[in-house]
């Protein structure tokens, strides 16, 4: 259904997909963005990363178009798209660190979907899109059936059609699909793919938008914390319980199924081998869909995440504000006793009740434990005559530049999709021996998607020094480490 005209005027001139495609640099921030963002899948870019991808973009086209086409630097561009009446990225800080990262925005994620499906399409299938019409309203009309009779009915019918086809394939009719039709549901499959990486980029931006509204109602919050808490879990179990919220929880729950990710996987390399579909050239990550739709769900649990822990920050702060008030308390009443200790009130000052017997019953009391006593051993302590210098115990402080390894580790995945420890450590030595090897691994299990062939042992070599100041060479054998993208 088209908006009317007051709606479609609004989206003109507001909305971000709409001013993308009217920016006379649209041409450049739907390519660059669809390269960096959508092909690979990611989620969340550094800016130094996102800043040297797009000045090797716009060096290319200054060899091309000529020097004064795209005259600023690519940090001025990305923060350009990312101010506020663009829109076209998402700029923010995480905790713990002072690097500014960069997120695509759901609005101009659908403009470059929309701007892929303006090119021609060598093959349109047709017949797929209608079976998967009709397969949805069949799920719909049995699965809304309530009469008992009519259901079992259908399945009997369904079990008759399956022994049916039983029975024609063991008499040997195997029917099978044309090559017209696989491409046909092949591209019906990618088509879906694609969708479906979009609509977990929007079901994160509408949870990053409930977040937003709980930081500002917390920040503008002037009444009770039991009214702002209930207020605020309202809105998050109704978002939770919404069509948007089960859904998601169905999808995630579905996929985090070892069973479930092992058939997608051998579905996948049995479709991937067809010929009908090497024909269509399929990008070389359709193999590992389903872990991208992974990646991208357990990035948006990470941004419900950040909610709960805005709230148990929020409690924290409440908590001290509630014990400050009350040591102001103590201290107020400390300061008017000390006040009207020289001249004593007359009266009655406070009155206490009748003072009554604790009872405690015999068979309350706890039973005698003997203590455990400590056995010593006498040994007599012999010092040391060796001199010493305990100064050498602190100068082994050794500060490993996490950032540079990540873009020595980046850089290396950018023209391939896999790359080993040992290759990153030939390209680029061990400047601080072991710990530098560690920070390997750590960016290993953190930042990157790493295989580890136990069966394969590849030794780490690097030169480091001796007490006596001649360098020395020092070897690590481990199981063979690989970085992928």
């Amino acid at each position: 259904m088209i908006p009317d005209f007051t709606t479609l005027d609004a989206l003109r001139t507001h909305h971000p997909a709409w001013r993308l495609l009217r920016s006379d640099h649209a041409a450049l921030v739907a390519s660059f963005l669809h390269r960096v963002f959508v092909v690979p899948n990611v989620r969340v870019m550094a800016a130094a990363d996102l800043a040297e991808a797009l000045e090797d973009e716009l060096y290319a086209l200054h060899q091309m178009l000529g020097e004064g086409t795209f005259p600023k630097a690519g940090l001025d561009y990305l923060n350009d798209w990312a101010a506020p009446d663009k829109g076209w990225l998402r700029k923010f800080y995480r905790a713990g660190t002072d690097e500014a990262q960069f997120e695509l925005t759901p609005a101009t994620e659908k403009a470059i979907a929309w701007l892929a499906q303006l090119s021609e399409r060598q093959f349109v299938g047709t017949e797929s899109r209608l079976l998967t019409l009709f397969d949805l309203l069949k799920q719909m009309s049995e699965g809304s059936e309530a009469d008992p009779a009519k259901r079992i009915a259908e399945l009997h019918k369904r079990r008759d059609e399956i022994d049916g086809e039983i029975a024609r394939v063991l008499s040997g009719d195997v029917p099978l699909l044309d090559d017209t039709a696989l491409k046909d549901r092949f591209q019906q499959f990618m088509q879906g793919a694609r969708e479906l990486l979009t609509d977990f980029r929007e079901v994160e931006h509408n949870f990053r938008q409930l977040d937003r509204r709980v930081r500002e109602r917390i920040a503008l919050w002037e009444g009770s914390k039991g009214a702002l808490l209930e207020d605020i879990m309202g809105e998050r179990d109704a978002i939770a319980d919404s069509d948007q919220g089960k859904s998601f929880r169905a999808f995630w729950e579905f996929l985090l199924s070892s069973r479930r990710q092992e058939e997608l996987t051998v579905m996948l390399d049995q479709v991937l081998a067809l010929p009908a579909v090497v024909d269509l050239q399929p990008d070389s990550r359709t193999r590992r869909i389903h872990y991208d739709w992974m990646e991208a769900g357990e990035h948006t649990q990470r941004t419900v995440a950040q909610l709960s822990q805005q709230l148990r920050r929020f409690l924290d702060d409440q908590a001290w504000l509630e014990n400050r008030r009350i040591m102001d308390i103590l201290h107020c009443i400390e300061s008017k006793a000390l006040a009207l200790r020289g001249a004593s009130p007359v009266g009655s000052v406070m009155e206490m009740a009748e003072s009554n017997a604790d009872i405690e019953l015999a068979m309350e009391r706890p039973l005698f434990t003997p203590a455990i006593k400590p056995v010593i051993a006498d040994l007599l302590l012999q010092a040391g005559d060796e001199d010493i210098d305990p100064a050498v115990l602190f100068d082994q402080v050794v500060v490993v530049d996490k950032a540079r390894l990540t873009r020595h580790i980046r850089h290396a995945l950018q023209d391939r999709a896999q790359v080993s420890l040992s290759e990153l450590v030939a390209a680029q030595p061990l400047q601080q021996g072991l710990a530098e090897l560690v920070a390997y691994l750590q960016l290993g299990s953190e930042a990157f998607g790493t295989v580890i062939d136990e069966d394969t042992l590849e030794p780490i070599v690097w030169q480091a020094l001796a007490t006596d100041g001649m360098p020395l060479m020092r070897r690590a054998r481990l199981s063979r480490v690989i970085f992928t993208r």
